[in-house]
């Protein structure tokens, strides 16, 4: 986890000193607020994800560089793309802008875009997410050189989320995790479609009392039928 820490404070230099955030984060309509859990609407944005193998800590430095050589160089611009074939070693790159949150989650076999699925005792995979800029599209994104970054659009969707500050480790996010799955039990108006899994916010300079951090469902309202 430090050494995501010392990353973080390099890539998002542009916040203040006390890590207020001043970086795009995805657009979505709160349909329900109760204290610190909430049901929104997403709009469909894109992200940068890749997969990692390893234990929570090990998995998130991990992905967190791979992806953060993403968005600042080690891409190709789809101008130069389309200017050239093949690809020659003189493209320019770009660098993209920091979004939040950064999201990471452990893998479940629905998710096999990337590659079969295999689980292993004691070998988690994991992936993590960044949003890309709204500014950017499919057709517009800068190609990654690693083969590891992969770009996919999210749709439009319904997440349930409890948020809360301080310090966050696994235990505390899985624990963070049922509470927000014994609340959406105990209202019964949206069913749950994933398992929990954790989003942050904030660089490591940020108090720990003003950190945003969440754990997060995707959900589908439940139906009612009129008698």
């Amino acid at each position: 986890m430090k050494y995501l820490l010392i990353i973080f404070s390099f890539l998002n230099s542009g916040c203040s000193l006390f890590g207020i955030r001043n970086y795009e984060m995805p657009e979505y309509e709160v349909l329900i607020e109760d204290e610190d859990k909430e049901i929104r609407t997403y709009k469909p944005y894109i992200v940068a994800k890749t997969v990692v193998e390893g234990e929570y800590d090990e998995a998130q430095t991990k992905a967190f560089r791979i992806l953060a050589d993403y968005i600042f160089g080690n891409n190709v611009s789809q101008k130069e793309i389309a200017m050239t074939s093949p690809v020659s070693q003189s493209e320019e790159s770009k660098k993209i802008s920091m979004t939040a949150p950064v999201v990471q989650k452990e893998e479940s076999e629905s998710i096999a875009m990337t590659a079969p699925v295999t689980q292993k005792q004691g070998n988690k995979k994991w992936i993590m997410t960044f949003m890309m800029p709204s500014e950017y599209t499919m057709a517009s994104l800068p190609k990654p050189k690693n083969d590891k970054v992969i770009l996919e659009k999210v749709e439009a969707k319904t997440i349930a989320a409890i948020r809360f500050s301080w310090f966050q480790n696994i235990e505390k996010n899985q624990k963070k995790g049922k509470k927000l799955l014994a609340w959406l039990a105990e209202k019964n108006k949206y069913k749950p479609i994933s398992e929990p899994y954790f989003a942050g916010y904030d660089p490591p300079w940020t108090l720990p009392f003003f950190r945003r951090h969440e754990m997060m469902i995707e959900v589908d309202k439940i139906a009612v039928h009129e008698k």
